[in-house]
């Protein structure tokens, strides 16, 4: 039988390892392979690791433990650990999913170490459709994507948005360009469009979105084309006439 092997998310540090020493002292054969202190390590720590159990705080900077759980459904056994009132976990009981209750109590992580080992052996729940109905954040219009899982050669890499010097399509995928790679994902120009933040990224060209925040300079080649210069990388991005209008003030 494989070994059982654990990642806790936690953002503060004595409850990361209260959970710790908890789960050595209720199930010494698990084995703890990684600690993360935010969302985006979370999901990072899981596609490398690929642990067998998360355990996942719901508020945490970069992603909230609800989107990790999101994409590790039905690939780990999940765990959240929350501060919510009772209202809130109406809602996971509902859901029939594992929680701990901050601050920590040991029956309580007793009891969830119990049923876990119950079920250790079995192929993790999917609750994808528990997740849809489960709103644990204020509703936000305005939040945008943070995050893209997108491949460089034979491994799929997860990149934050602002990491992203610029995105371009081509032929049947869009390239992914940060200041030290480039990567393939799925998502049309025209879908980045509507799910990245306005504010932070500017369509110059109808196959190109770029990050303001990467753009060091601004000037016209011989032909009188706007052409951009940008921070971490060699390549200059051509703005069509349609968006020259945004680097009139700069």
């Amino acid at each position: 039988m494989s070994p059982i092997t654990a990642l806790i998310a936690e953002d503060e540090p004595l409850l990361q390892a209260e959970l710790a020493d908890a789960l050595h002292a209720l199930w010494p054969e698990l084995s703890i392979v990684g600690r993360a202190a935010d969302g985006i390590e979370a999901l990072r720590l899981f596609l490398a690791l690929r642990p067998s159990v998360l355990f996942l705080d719901i508020e945490m900077p970069g992603l909230s433990g609800l989107e990790v759980a999101k994409q590790a459904t039905a690939h780990a056994h999940i765990v959240f650990v929350t501060a919510y009132d009772q209202y809130a976990l109406a809602a996971f009981d509902q859901g029939a999913l594992d929680y701990v209750v901050k601050p920590l109590s040991i029956p309580r992580m007793s009891t969830t170490v119990q049923r876990l080992k119950a079920r250790i052996t079995e192929p993790p729940p999917d609750h994808t459709g528990a997740f849809a109905q489960i709103d644990l954040r204020p509703a936000d219009p305005g939040r945008y994507l943070r995050w893209i899982n997108a491949s460089i050669g034979g491994t799929v890499n997860l990149i934050t948005v602002q990491e992203v010097c610029y995105f371009q399509a081509d032929t049947k995928y869009t390239l992914v360009v940060t200041p030290n790679a480039k990567a393939l994902i799925r998502k049309s120009i025209r879908e980045l469009t509507d799910e990245l933040d306005p504010n932070l990224f500017w369509k110059i060209h109808r196959s190109t979105l770029v990050n303001v925040n990467s753009i060091a300079s601004v000037s016209r080649d011989d032909r009188g084309h706007l052409r951009l210069q940008l921070k971490y990388r060699s390549e200059r991005l051509a703005v069509s006439e349609s968006y020259a209008h945004l680097f009139r003030q700069m």
